[in-house]
This record gives structure tokens, C-alpha cells and sequence, in this order.
């Protein structure tokens, strides 16, 4: 399965019955939630990098893109700008992007 492949069954699903679908229950409950719940996968993927459990890294990093999308999906933000705004920074140092994100 591709992000574009994950990002599709989202999209699919926003419309389906919160009783039947995790992710259509998600989205009903609004982007607030949807941003929490993405966070909350972040950290449990951070505290797992930080014990050095690869397994447990690799299921946590798997919940945190799906809820990534989620989050994207319930503020309508499609996976495509996120890819584009990836490809835009493209052949540009990561120091040299930072910087002109800076005031």
C-alpha cells in the first residue's frame, strides 16, 4: 500500500457510517480531534524511537501516517499539496528552506 493508495481509502471512508468505520468516526468528531489523535500517535512513535524497539517504531510510525492523512483529510488539505510542497523543496538545502521559513 502507497500513501496515495492510504490517502484514497480515507477519502473513501469520510463519508461512511461512524458506527462501521474507525475513520469516518474520526472525522465526524471534527479536525481538533483529528489533530490530537495524530499527536498523540507522534509521541508514542517518538517514545519508541527513543527505547529503540524497531517493531514497536514501525507499527507507531504506521499509525502516525494514517493519522497524519486523517488529520489532512478533515482539514481538506489533499495528500497531492503536501507532495507538491515536498517536490518544490526539492535540490534545496534543508538549512537553506529553514532560513527563509525564519522572520
Amino acid at each position: 500500500m502507497t500513501l496515495d493508495d492510504l490517502a484514497a481509502t480515507i477519502a473513501a471512508r469520510k463519508d461512511a457510517d461512524p458506527d462501521t468505520s474507525w475513520t469516518a468516526k474520526l472525522l465526524a468528531k471534527g479536525p481538533a480531534k483529528c489533530a490530537e489523535k495524530f499527536g498523540e500517535e507522534a509521541v508514542e512513535a517518538i517514545i519508541e524511537a527513543v527505547r529503540g524497539d524497531r517493531a514497536a517504531l514501525t507499527s507507531e510510525a504506521a499509525d502516525t501516517l494514517y493519522h497524519l492523512l486523517v488529520m489532512l483529510a478533515a482539514c481538506d488539505v489533499p495528500l497531492s499539496d503536501v507532495m507538491a510542497e515536498l517536490a518544490r523543496r526539492q535540490g534545496t538545502s534543508g538549512l537553506t528552506e529553514k532560513a527563509s521559513r525564519q522572520p
